[in-house]
């Protein structure tokens, strides 16, 4: 039996990892600018994270959720402090998709509604309902389109305020900043406008902060730089620093009920465990502060290029748009220069997703790999 084979590979077996450093099977070390689609959040191997799973799968790695955990208790509690959210309950799955699918019931749940609108050019995972919101038809096998769904372009108030206006949706779904797309952020305006229209008619307001949440941006979750204070929060990527974890962040007024949801390996003690350990460094390291100041420095040292024909995103979640594709600066930064930057659906769009641990010397090595290829 064989993999089978979804993804195109670069020929490189990654066998150690430390920091925002990588090692292939062969000793050549890399820089790693792309934290595994932004899911490396507190560095490759982090003595605290190593530390805390150790030391829980040594005691307990999983039991199902038929029993109490109270490491579930301390997680939840930990993420409503340093989010701002105290007030609001989590629950907890595995991944993004699943993370989008149960927000997205949730909503549904609560207004009895069918629809849910969305936004062109988002991505919001690979499962059923997930997959139905997210603006690629590639991906999209002949079952998981549905009449239930429409798709607006990001930043168009007014076509939003129409279609709410017919109180048949049950949710809006919208991305902090949109990811995989080429990194588009919505207008803050537009978020607020956004908010009021689903407040005026009973819709609720799903943030999609998979990608971009957890402090990448230079706060907690990108919508954040906003006045506004979503219904549903959905969280994942950066939650575990590699182990499979997600989450939803549910607003006071929901109520639970049993056998609502559920999840048979959402929630278990080792990935808690490593939850535990990325909110602990987030806040001991100051991680949020140095997004912010690092992304700032990247896009200061990187303005004035003149191949560069717009740079997006906010913290270390950046977006470079070139006129042309960028797939052969990407293969030079790897092979040439040993570093690992990311793609978007968007071909002349280059991705920076790297660990938010990173400091000056890892932006000025890639800036400077980046204006010697240009060159």
């Amino acid at each position: 039996m064989q993999n089978y084979k979804v993804y195109p590979v670069f020929n490189i077996n990654i066998v150690k990892a430390k920091g925002a450093y990588v090692w292939d099977d062969k000793g050549t070390k890399y820089l790693d600018m792309y934290g595994g689609h932004a899911v490396i959040s507190i560095g490759h191997s982090h003595p605290k994270y190593v530390s805390n799973i150790s030391k829980q799968v040594n005691e307990i790695g999983f039991y199902s959720n038929s029993i109490k955990i109270p490491i579930q208790e301390e997680l939840a509690h930990e993420l409503g402090e340093l989010s701002g959210f105290p007030d609001y309950n989590l629950f907890l799955c595995n991944s993004g998709a699943e993370a989008n699918e149960n927000a997205l019931k949730l909503a549904s749940f609560q207004t009895g509604r069918k629809k849910v609108l969305a936004f062109k050019n988002g991505f919001h995972g690979r499962t059923s309902l997930a997959v139905a919101v997210t603006d690629n038809p590639k991906i999209q096998a002949p079952v998981n389109p549905t009449d239930h769904i429409d798709l607006l372009e990001l930043n168009d108030e007014k076509g939003v305020r129409t279609a709410l206006a017919s109180n048949e949706y049950a949710a809006v779904l919208i991305e902090g900043i949109q990811g995989i797309g080429g990194i588009y952020e919505p207008d803050p305006v537009f978020m607020e406008s956004l908010k009021k229209a689903c407040k005026d008619t009973g819709t609720l307001l799903i943030l999609d902060e998979i990608q971009s949440g957890y402090g990448r941006t230079g706060r907690f979750f990108a919508f954040q730089y906003t006045n506004i204070k979503p219904d549903l929060i959905t969280v994942a990527k950066g939650m575990g620093n590699g182990f499979p974890i997600g989450g939803v962040l549910i607003a006071p007024k929901f109520e639970a009920t049993y056998g609502q949801l559920g999840t048979t390996f959402g929630g278990n003690h080792l990935a808690c465990a490593a939850g535990q350990a990325v909110l602990e460094v987030i806040k001991e390291e100051g991680l949020i502060r140095n997004c912010g100041e690092i992304g700032s420095y990247i896009k200061t040292e990187l303005d004035d290029i003149k191949e560069i024909k717009e740079i997006r995103g906010k913290g270390l979640l950046l977006g470079f748009e070139f006129d042309e594709p960028v797939k052969e600066i990407r293969s030079r930064l790897i092979t040439e220069y040993k570093i690992f930057t990311g793609a978007a659906t968007n071909p002349n769009v280059l991705r920076l997703l790297p660990p938010m641990t990173i400091g000056k010397q890892e932006a000025d090595t890639f800036v400077k790999a980046l204006k010697e290829i240009l060159s």
